[in-house]
């Protein structure tokens, strides 16, 4: 076997500790043009909503202008019924179809391209919203999470009780989502890890956490998630 090696000679990788995905994204969006893919955060918008977590209430508190796009019309209805404005449902696979001609700063795809079947035509619709300078955030599961082989060791019980959200049908990795955005014909400017967020550690076992902790003291990669910022490739 042959291992081909993505250059790193253009990528800031974050290697000597993990970050926060909600507090990196906030501090990413002040006072830019967003458009937010997967805005309503189904199934879990009031779930969200309630907890204080909603990330698309932190961008349009904080963005200059925003816009949301998410299939889940439910979703959309309870964020209308909050005088949110600027919704569209969409098909992020079909995004051609949206009858909207804006570019964004920021185009926002937080825990999304691992629902997708097509990631590589998601990619690819979301050029036409995008400007030379415009920078397409992903984030996603870490395909090496240490807290996950715990899980699935401990209780995985020969494969059938795997800890994955039942709706994604990916993992992602350094390597690999590197690989899709470059293929999408983005370059991939930098890379983070993130920890599990702090909404989601009073839910997890306890023992989970503590696994978590270790691990990612030791080898940040081995974080729960992986953010990829990224431009189009030869944007001047």
């Amino acid at each position: 076997m042959s291992w081909h090696h993505l250059s790193t000679s253009t990528v800031m990788y974050k290697q000597l500790s993990s970050i926060q995905r909600l507090d990196f994204l906030r501090g990413r969006i002040a006072d830019r043009s967003v458009l937010h893919l997967g805005c309503t955060n189904h199934p879990y918008t009031n779930e969200s909503i309630a907890k204080g977590t909603f990330l698309h209430e932190d961008i349009v508190n904080k963005a200059s202008l925003t816009y949301g796009f998410d299939f889940d019309n439910d979703g959309l209805d309870i964020l209308r019924g909050m005088a949110y404005t600027n919704l569209y449902r969409a098909d992020l696979e079909k995004l051609e179809d949206v009858d909207l001609d804006l570019k964004f700063d920021v185009i926002l795809a937080g825990e999304v391209i691992e629902h997708l079947k097509n990631p590589g035509i998601f990619l690819e619709g979301i050029k036409r919203f995008m400007h030379e300078g415009s920078e397409l955030i992903l984030t996603t599961v870490n395909a090496y999470a240490a807290f996950r082989f715990a899980a699935y060791a401990l209780r995985g019980r020969g494969g059938v009780n795997e800890p994955v959200h039942p709706e994604h049908v990916f993992y992602f990795s350094y390597r690999t989502i590197g690989k899709l955005v470059e293929l999408a014909g983005f370059e991939q400017t930098e890379f983070y890890f993130y920890d599990i967020g702090r909404e989601h550690r009073p839910t997890n076992r306890w023992y989970y956490n503590m696994i978590n902790d270790i691990a990612v003291k030791i080898s940040p990669q081995l974080s729960d998630g992986v953010i990829a910022v990224c431009k189009l490739r030869n944007a001047s």
